[in-house]
Formats: structure tokens, C-alpha cells, sequence
């Protein structure tokens, strides 16, 4: 926690500095002949606000204080307790199949939620839409990337680490509000600064960043969707004893939340707006009921699941 907050501090302070540094470049890309790369990262820095550079600076001050959160983990595996759970070690095919289910159900019932949403004209079909290359792209890899990383660091590290000072569902309920926190830590919609290039600019964007978590709407309709998906993604680790089953369900999310978003749209005053569904799939009292329904199709897949592995070993 101290390390996601140390992380928020110093992307505040570096964002002013990495403004004028992109926009600078964007100048220098625009007057005169740069490399192929400077001129398009140039132009990309054009075009973006404020709070695309304070993303990338919160990014860029995560993984500088990574080294930090490493040391603490070896200290705290060199310790004498012991995690409650531990991860425990499968064979590659039960692996592959944890992974496999865990993705067809979490992104199946996700698809499934938004196509009948469609049907009630809460979104509609795009006018473009991406090539199937340009599709795969856009959720395939972020699908792999985020849902094997994040499950490393939530579900595997803090999660291990909660595990050793508390009781699984005292652990279970602090990292799922830890991960709801970090998705919410991005700049308001059209967020615009006076004075983007002063000093304190950084430190003002993460004030509006936070102030929405003031509002109690955003709880019901947003934060209390991403906190039930942190607490199935928490509770499947204990269950399983890995992270295979886990990171299925997390890539399948993104998978189908990430290819709706580009074949669909928002319809902007629909009946089910803003609490029967926001702005996205992941938004909304439906969302969460289909969760609800997710997690006991996972229940009973886990189940099926153990029953094949035991039969295997008594083979």
C-alpha cells in the first residue's frame, strides 16, 4: 500500500515535467526532420492532455520504486511464518484447463451480458469497426499482459502477503479493495488544467482523480464491480491453490470487455442509465448481478474440475 501511494506522490510531481517535455518534443517534431520514432512519439505528445501524461508518469514511478517492493518481499519470505495458503503446483494439463475455463466463462458471461444489453438498445453496433487484426491486437494483448501481471502482483504477492497477518477472508477483502482502487486511479473524463506546466499541476489532477471516490454513485455503479471481480479472482486463488484458474477469468474479462467496447457503443440516455448500466460493461447493477452469476458457474466448474483431478490420481 505505501508503495502504491509512493508511486501517486511522485507520478504527481514528475507530470508537470514530463508536459513540457512532450509537448517540447512536439514542437521540435513539428518544425524540423526527426527520427521516424521522435516524430510519431512528437505527435503522439501533441495530441495528448494532461492526463495521459500523469498515466504515463504513474506508470514510469511504479516500476522505479518496483526495486523497493522487491526488497520488501524477500524480507518478508525470509521471515519465519509462513503464508496460510501457499501456491500449490499443478501439471500442465490441469493448468491449461483451469486457464481455458476460467476464460471461457468469465469472458462468455461478460459477452453475453453486453450482446443483451445491445438487444435493449443500451449500446449499438459502431459505424467502423477494426480489421480482425487490429482487433486481435487490441484484446488479445492485453488480455495475456494485464491478467498475468496483475495476478502476479495481487493475487500471488499481496495477496500472500495479507495471508500471513490475517484471515483469508479478512485477506481476500483488503486486496480486492486495493486492485478496485488502483483500476480507478485515471484522470476524470476531459480533465482540464489551467495551467497544465505548473508545479503543483501533477498534485491537482490527483486531487480530482480522488474526489470521485467521494461520490457515492460511483461505489454502487463502478467501484463495487471491479471489488467483486477482485473478490472472485481472490477467492478462485484460495480455491485453487494457483493463479492458472484466476488469470483465465481475468484475461477473459478483458478479452471480452476490450472487443465489445470496439464493436459497440455507449447510447447515451437510455432507461438503464446510470444504474442499471454506466458507461461500459464494467459499470452498473447488471454487471454486478452478472458477476454474481459468474462466480457460482465458477464454483461448480471448479468442482467438476477436482473430481477430474482426483480420478486421475487414482489412475
Amino acid at each position: 500500500m505505501l508503495w502504491v501511494l509512493a508511486a501517486l506522490v511522485l507520478a504527481a510531481g514528475l507530470t508537470p515535467s514530463l508536459y513540457g517535455a512532450g509537448k517540447a518534443l512536439a514542437v521540435a517534431a513539428k518544425e524540423g526532420e526527426l527520427a521516424a520514432i521522435w516524430e510519431w512519439l512528437g505527435a503522439a505528445a501533441g495530441r495528448a492532455r494532461i492526463g495521459r501524461f500523469f498515466s504515463r508518469a504513474l506508470v514510469f514511478s511504479a516500476l522505479l520504486l518496483l526495486p523497493v517492493l522487491m526488497w520488501r518481499v524477500r524480507v518478508v519470505r525470509a521471515g519465519r511464518h509462513e503464508s496460510l495458503v501457499g501456491l500449490v503446483r499443478v501439471g500442465r494439463g490441469l493448468a491449461a484447463a483451469q486457464v481455458v475455463t476460467g476464460f471461457v466463462i468469465a469472458g462468455g458471461m461478460l459477452w453475453g451480458l453486453g450482446l443483451c444489453l445491445s438487444g435493449l438498445g443500451a449500446f449499438a453496433g459502431r459505424e467502423e469497426v477494426p480489421g480482425w487484426l487490429v482487433f486481435l491486437r487490441k484484446t488479445a494483448v492485453p488480455a495475456v499482459a494485464a491478467s498475468v501481471v496483475e495476478e502476479w502482483i495481487f493475487r500471488g504477492l499481496i495477496l500472500g502477503f495479507w495471508l500471513r497477518a490475517a484471515r483469508p477472508w479478512i485477506a481476500c477483502l483488503g486486496t480486492s479493495g486495493l486492485f478496485a482502487f488502483v483500476h480507478f486511479l485515471t484522470p476524470p473524463e476531459g480533465a482540464v488544467l489551467a495551467n497544465p506546466a505548473s508545479a503543483m499541476a501533477g498534485f491537482e489532477l490527483l486531487w480530482r482523480i480522488l474526489g470521485h471516490f467521494a461520490d457515492p454513485r460511483f461505489f454502487v455503479a463502478d467501484f463495487a464491480t471491479l471489488f467483486g471481480i477482485g473478490m472472485i479472482l481472490a477467492w478462485a486463488r484460495l480455491r485453487t491453490g494457483g493463479l492458472w484458474f484466476s488469470v483465465g477469468l481475468h484475461a477473459g474479462w478483458i478479452a471480452a470487455f476490450k472487443g465489445f467496447n470496439l464493436l459497440y457503443g455507449m447510447v447515451a440516455g437510455h432507461g438503464l442509465r446510470p444504474w442499471g448500466v454506466g458507461g461500459d460493461l464494467r459499470s452498473g447493477i447488471l454487471p454486478l448481478l452478472t458477476l454474481a452469476l459468474t462466480a457460482g458457474l465458477c464454483h461448480f466448474a471448479l468442482r467438476a474440475l477436482e473430481v477430474r483431478r482426483a480420478s486421475f490420481s487414482r489412475a
